[in-house]
C-alpha cells in the first residue's frame, strides 16, 4: 500500500488516504471552482494531470481552465497535462466494458509510478454516462474495481457528476463506490462508502453484458427515468 505526504487539497480541505471523490455539481461554474485549484496544485506540484471529458467540451472545457489561470499550452507540451477524450478511453469503440477501462487506468497510474512525476491527479466528466448508457451497472461495477487501485499507486482520482441529471439509484450507487464525496462545495469523508469486494458482490446480480450505447439523449433520459 503507497503511504504519501503530498499535499491534495480539495474545496479547501486537506485529504488524507484513499482518494476516490465523486462531486455532485449544480453547474460548470461549480464544477470549476472545484477543478480549477485542483490541476493548479498538481500542475505547481509536478504532477501528472489527466483529465476526460465529451469530444464536443473540449475546448470549452481548455478555456475554463485558462480563465482560471492554468499554464494549459506549457502543462500539454511538457506531457505532465493530458487531455482525453471519453470515446477513446471509456465508450471506445462505441462500447463501455469494465476490464477495458480497469486496464486503461492501472497503466496510466503504473506509467506514471516509474516516470519522475510518480504522482497522478484525473478528473473524468461523467456527463457521458446519462447521454450514452442505458444501464449504469457497468460503470458502478468499474467504479468499484477502481477502490482496487487506489492504495496501489500515489493518485487521486476524481469523477464530477451533474446532480440535475442523476437518479436517486444513481446517485447511491455513485457514493457506494467513492471514498469523498463533495456537495454544496465541501468535501467530506463519505459514510455511504462500501469496500470494493461487497459492492462488487451486489452489482454482479445486476449486470450481464457490456453497456451499448444509446442511440440518443431523449432515449437515455426514458431509459433512467427522465422526461
Amino acid at each position: 500500500m503507497i503511504s504519501s505526504n503530498r499535499a491534495v487539497t480539495l474545496c479547501g480541505r486537506r485529504l488524507s488516504g484513499r482518494q476516490h471523490i465523486c462531486a455532485f455539481v449544480d453547474s460548470r461554474d461549480e464544477q470549476y471552482q472545484i477543478l480549477n485549484p485542483f490541476f493548479r496544485e498538481g500542475i505547481e506540484a509536478g504532477e501528472e494531470v489527466v483529465t476526460i471529458v465529451e469530444p464536443s467540451f473540449q475546448g470549452e472545457h481548455l478555456e475554463r481552465m485558462r480563465a482560471g489561470g492554468l499554464a494549459v499550452d506549457a502543462a500539454v507540451a511538457a506531457g505532465q497535462l493530458k487531455l482525453l477524450a471519453s470515446d477513446e478511453t471509456y465508450l471506445k469503440d462505441r462500447v463501455f466494458v469494465v476490464e477495458r477501462m480497469y486496464s486503461l487506468l492501472e497503466e496510466a497510474l503504473r506509467n506514471a509510478t516509474r516516470s519522475a512525476r510518480r504522482a497522478v491527479r484525473a478528473y473524468g466528466d461523467m456527463d457521458w454516462v446519462l447521454r450514452n448508457l442505458p444501464t449504469t451497472d457497468e460503470l458502478m461495477a468499474y467504479e468499484a474495481r477502481v477502490n482496487l487501485l487506489t492504495p496501489q499507486y500515489d493518485c487521486t482520482l476524481l469523477c464530477v457528476y451533474d446532480m440535475n441529471r442523476c437518479s436517486g439509484r444513481m446517485v447511491a450507487d455513485i457514493l457506494a463506490t467513492h471514498s469523498h464525496v463533495i456537495l454544496d462545495g465541501n468535501v467530506q469523508e463519505n459514510p455511504y462508502f462500501v469496500e470494493p469486494l461487497a459492492y462488487l458482490k451486489r452489482v454482479a446480480l445486476r449486470r450481464k453484458y457490456p453497456a451499448p450505447i444509446q442511440k440518443s439523449l431523449e432515449e437515455s433520459r426514458r431509459v433512467d427515468g427522465f422526461g
